[in-house]
């Protein structure tokens, strides 16, 4: 078994995909309209489905706002130096809503970014592996 992908409902799927490739850096993988029952899905990864889990963007047609409730947390992103990848999110319009540092009560370097939605992803620094 593995994870395949994590679905979010958008306001506005146009955002959504234009905040997910433009400022995280991810590709479109594909999209698809249902128009008998009015929605449209839009996959979004770093790498194709067979590789990797991706998110799932689902617009409901005409539903421009979503209640997250208190049950969501994050979507956790591993990057390779989280203060030069808040920069670079910064300069492309993101919004930072935890700037990068360690944990409390830890060592490992994370970050809070929003997404157009106000989903919240986290940001956490690569391990260095000390093996010698």
């Amino acid at each position: 078994m593995r994870i395949l992908h994590t679905m979010l409902r958008v306001a506005d799927l146009d955002k959504s995909i234009e905040f997910y490739t433009q400022v995280m850096g991810m590709k479109l993988l594909r999209k698809h309209d249902n128009p008998e029952y009015k929605y449209t899905l839009a996959f979004i990864g770093y790498a194709d489905e067979s590789e990797q889990a991706v998110i799932e963007l689902t617009y409901n047609w005409g539903v421009s706002e979503y209640d997250l409730g208190t049950a969501y947390g994050h979507i956790a992103i591993e990057v390779d130096d989280v203060y030069q990848a808040c920069e670079k999110i910064r300069k492309a319009g993101g919004t930072i809503s935890r700037e990068p540092g360690p944990v409390k009560g830890g060592t490992t370097e994370i970050a809070f970014v929003r997404d157009p939605d106000n989903y919240a992803l986290e940001l956490i620094q690569k391990k260095s592996d000390n093996k010698l």
